[in-house]
């Protein structure tokens, strides 16, 4: 959402005002740090391993004060996490438009990703200005039977998040130094997998196969593994359990983002069950294997920059072997097209909201 934040606050039109939840709150600093943004409120809702009906409950209810003394003309929301889900909804009670940007994803089922894919249905309906990534995302929400007028078909945001960010670190010789010595306990021998795993959908037996892929892999004297270990008790207790103290796999804690965007570009491989990432790699050039059986960005799977490998041990280990062992192989996930966006989705969105709002 940061690029559109940016963009809005410099557009004449619109006064803008930037609401958080406080959500993973170190991360959440650093990120609007670095994208020199100062929030106007915080709820401050989020407590330790809560329940989603406690997130759902909170947000609805501090957020609706918030809309009551703002009274916003609109309600920009961004992607499918229950924050989403609940400011939509709230906004709705209160009869203001919805922009949703990142909108109209599908994975076909309602349970995977879980809540993301119901979260993100609820907020469609909401939505008056639909801000989706790709035309396949288009056609989704038009075979729901949402207005076409409606939909805006921009590109994704996190495009435009890590092209700024990248061109941060390329043009400073000081980022790239403070980078590397930052984690100089990185061969440059070794080729690098970046992990990142903590969908709820995998908790426990999907986890364990998960760290059971990486012990595995471990055991490859050519390569090296960095996981940035969410937060949560869920994944973070268990993964350190099962990995701490293997040879070469490096569990850390997760990372700000301008650090992770340097860490992406110098990673080979990139062994995720998140959403983003499945965008930012191909971006980069670099393959990204996705530990999930379904996908609500089918794009990148068709352009053949994205693989879907599952959360089983076996093949996760043998699609990870295939792109280390074969260069043909990678070389054709890594020359794919990415399917998300030239970088200036948010100034797409700036104009429809001046074009629409006027």
């Amino acid at each position: 959402m940061a690029p559109v934040i940016l963009a809005l606050r410099d557009a004449t039109m619109f006064k803008t005002k930037v609401c958080v939840t406080g959500q993973h709150r170190e991360l959440l600093h650093s990120a609007l740090r670095l994208f020199d943004i100062a929030p106007d409120y915080n709820l401050n809702v989020m407590r330790p391993n809560q329940s989603l009906d406690d997130v759902t409950t909170s947000i609805l209810q501090f957020l609706g004060e918030v809309l009551d003394e703002v009274k916003p003309n609109l309600l920009l929301v961004q992607g499918d996490t229950t924050t989403c889900m609940a400011a939509s909804l709230s906004a709705f009670y209160r009869k203001i438009a919805v922009g949703h940007v990142e909108a109209g994803l599908r994975s076909g089922n309602l349970y995977a990703p879980w809540p993301e894919e119901f979260n993100r249905r609820v907020v469609s309906i909401a939505t008056r200005f639909h801000f989706t990534p790709t035309k396949q995302a288009r056609e989704n929400l038009l075979a729901e039977g949402f207005p076409e007028a409606h939909i805006y078909v921009t590109g994704n945001t996190v495009i435009d998040a890590l092209q700024w960010v990248s061109a941060r670190i390329d043009e400073s010789e000081e980022k790239r130094k403070h980078f590397q010595h930052a984690y100089d306990f990185l061969d440059p021998k070794r080729r690098l997998v970046l992990v990142t795993g903590h969908r709820r959908e995998n908790y426990g037996a999907g986890l364990a196969q998960i760290c059971s892929a990486i012990e595995r892999l471990a055991k490859r004297d050519d390569i090296q593994i960095v996981y940035p270990v969410h937060p949560n008790p869920n994944v973070r207790i268990f993964v350190e359990e099962k990995l701490s103290g293997i040879d070469r796999v490096f569990l850390i804690d997760p990372v700000e983002y301008e650090s992770f965007v340097y860490l992406m570009h110098r990673a080979s491989i990139l062994l995720t069950d998140s959403g983003g990432i499945q965008e930012e790699g191909p971006s980069l050039g670099k393959p990204v294997l996705v530990m999930r059986e379904v996908t609500e960005r089918p794009e990148a799977v068709a352009a053949g920059t994205v693989r879907l490998v599952g959360s089983n041990t076996d093949r996760i280990v043998s699609e990870v072997e295939r792109l280390l062992d074969d260069k043909v192989a990678y070389e054709a996930m890594a020359r794919a097209i990415n399917p998300y966006g030239d970088g200036k989705a948010s100034q797409r969105i700036l104009a429809v909201l001046e074009r629409e709002l006027a």
